[in-house]
Protein backbone atom coordinates (compact mmCIF):
# COMPACT_ATOMS: atom_id res chain seq x y z
CA UNK A 1 0.00 0.00 0.00
CA UNK A 2 2.90 2.33 0.58
CA UNK A 3 4.41 1.84 -2.60
CA UNK A 4 1.03 2.85 -4.27
CA UNK A 5 0.81 5.78 -2.39
CA UNK A 6 3.95 7.04 -3.42
CA UNK A 7 3.34 6.61 -7.27
CA UNK A 8 0.13 7.97 -8.00
CA UNK A 9 -1.11 11.86 -6.66
CA UNK A 10 -4.48 11.44 -5.04
CA UNK A 11 -7.35 13.51 -6.97
CA UNK A 12 -7.17 16.77 -4.80
CA UNK A 13 -3.41 16.88 -5.00
CA UNK A 14 -3.94 16.79 -8.79
CA UNK A 15 -6.35 19.59 -8.75
CA UNK A 16 -3.89 21.86 -6.92
CA UNK A 17 -1.05 20.69 -8.76
CA UNK A 18 -2.68 21.66 -11.92
CA UNK A 19 -5.61 23.81 -11.66
CA UNK A 20 -5.44 25.76 -9.19
CA UNK A 21 -3.57 28.56 -10.62
CA UNK A 22 -3.21 30.45 -7.67
CA UNK A 23 -0.52 28.13 -6.18
CA UNK A 24 1.06 27.43 -9.27
CA UNK A 25 1.54 31.48 -10.39
CA UNK A 26 0.05 33.12 -7.62
CA UNK A 27 -2.53 34.56 -9.15
CA UNK A 28 -6.32 34.15 -8.46
CA UNK A 29 -8.11 32.10 -10.86
CA UNK A 30 -10.76 35.01 -10.77
CA UNK A 31 -8.38 37.16 -12.10
CA UNK A 32 -7.76 35.21 -15.12
CA UNK A 33 -11.17 34.19 -15.95
CA UNK A 34 -11.76 38.55 -15.89
CA UNK A 35 -8.61 39.13 -18.33
CA UNK A 36 -9.71 36.23 -20.64
CA UNK A 37 -13.42 37.48 -21.01
CA UNK A 38 -12.34 40.86 -21.53
CA UNK A 39 -10.08 39.70 -24.40
CA UNK A 40 -12.91 37.22 -25.86
CA UNK A 41 -15.32 40.05 -25.59
CA UNK A 42 -12.33 42.33 -27.17
CA UNK A 43 -12.42 39.58 -30.18
CA UNK A 44 -16.08 39.37 -30.64
CA UNK A 45 -15.70 43.19 -31.26
CA UNK A 46 -13.84 43.20 -33.39
CA UNK A 47 -15.38 39.94 -35.27
CA UNK A 48 -18.61 41.35 -35.65
CA UNK A 49 -20.91 40.76 -38.93
CA UNK A 50 -18.96 39.04 -41.48
CA UNK A 51 -15.53 41.07 -41.45
CA UNK A 52 -12.94 39.28 -40.00
CA UNK A 53 -9.88 41.13 -38.57
CA UNK A 54 -6.80 39.29 -38.92
CA UNK A 55 -4.39 38.92 -35.69
CA UNK A 56 -1.63 41.73 -37.68
CA UNK A 57 -5.13 44.51 -38.13
CA UNK A 58 -6.24 43.82 -34.61
CA UNK A 59 -2.52 44.44 -33.46
CA UNK A 60 -1.94 47.78 -35.83
CA UNK A 61 -5.76 48.86 -34.78
CA UNK A 62 -4.48 48.46 -30.43
CA UNK A 63 -0.83 49.69 -31.18
CA UNK A 64 -2.86 53.03 -33.41
CA UNK A 65 -5.31 53.13 -30.93
CA UNK A 66 -8.05 53.23 -33.42
CA UNK A 67 -11.21 51.91 -32.29
CA UNK A 68 -14.13 51.57 -34.67
CA UNK A 69 -17.91 52.64 -33.35
CA UNK A 70 -21.29 51.11 -34.67
CA UNK A 71 -21.64 53.35 -37.70
CA UNK A 72 -17.86 53.22 -38.76
CA UNK A 73 -18.10 49.28 -39.25
CA UNK A 74 -21.78 49.78 -41.31
CA UNK A 75 -19.57 51.79 -43.35
CA UNK A 76 -16.95 49.30 -43.38
CA UNK A 77 -19.29 47.00 -44.22
CA UNK A 78 -20.66 49.23 -47.11
CA UNK A 79 -17.06 49.90 -48.44
CA UNK A 80 -16.41 45.88 -48.74
CA UNK A 81 -19.54 45.42 -50.34
CA UNK A 82 -18.70 47.91 -53.28
CA UNK A 83 -15.37 46.49 -53.20
CA UNK A 84 -17.08 42.81 -54.18
CA UNK A 85 -19.23 44.89 -56.73
CA UNK A 86 -16.53 45.88 -58.79
CA UNK A 87 -14.54 42.80 -58.62
CA UNK A 88 -11.50 43.97 -56.67
CA UNK A 89 -9.81 41.21 -55.00
CA UNK A 90 -7.53 43.16 -52.55
CA UNK A 91 -9.17 46.51 -51.83
CA UNK A 92 -7.92 49.51 -50.22
CA UNK A 93 -10.98 51.29 -47.59
CA UNK A 94 -10.81 54.74 -46.50
CA UNK A 95 -12.83 55.99 -44.01
CA UNK A 96 -12.10 59.28 -41.93
CA UNK A 97 -8.83 59.49 -41.41
CA UNK A 98 -8.35 55.47 -41.59
CA UNK A 99 -6.83 53.37 -44.09
CA UNK A 100 -7.70 49.55 -44.07
CA UNK A 101 -6.29 46.99 -46.63
CA UNK A 102 -8.95 44.33 -47.02
CA UNK A 103 -8.64 40.93 -48.47
CA UNK A 104 -12.49 41.08 -50.02
CA UNK A 105 -13.49 37.76 -50.68
CA UNK A 106 -12.59 36.36 -47.24
CA UNK A 107 -13.94 40.12 -45.85
CA UNK A 108 -10.93 40.30 -43.89
CA UNK A 109 -9.01 43.15 -42.70
CA UNK A 110 -5.36 42.85 -42.90
CA UNK A 111 -3.88 45.98 -41.55
CA UNK A 112 -5.10 49.47 -40.29
CA UNK A 113 -3.30 52.17 -40.20
CA UNK A 114 -3.77 56.39 -39.80
CA UNK A 115 -3.44 58.07 -43.01
CA UNK A 116 -1.52 60.39 -41.52
CA UNK A 117 1.47 58.00 -40.99
CA UNK A 118 1.31 56.13 -44.01
CA UNK A 119 0.22 57.25 -47.55
CA UNK A 120 1.68 54.04 -50.11
CA UNK A 121 -0.33 51.45 -50.16
CA UNK A 122 0.94 48.24 -52.35
CA UNK A 123 -0.29 44.97 -53.23
CA UNK A 124 -4.17 46.18 -54.10
CA UNK A 125 -6.39 46.32 -57.30
CA UNK A 126 -8.55 48.98 -55.99
CA UNK A 127 -9.54 51.82 -53.49
CA UNK A 128 -13.00 52.80 -51.53
CA UNK A 129 -13.90 55.77 -49.93
CA UNK A 130 -16.50 55.70 -47.19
Amino acid sequence: MDALQKSYLSIDRMKSLYFDRDNRQGKTAQKEFDSFSQALEQADARNTGDIHFSKHANDRLASRNISLNGEQLDRLHRGIAQAEEKQIRESLVMMDDIAFIVNVSSRTVITAMDQEKNNVFTNIDGAVIV
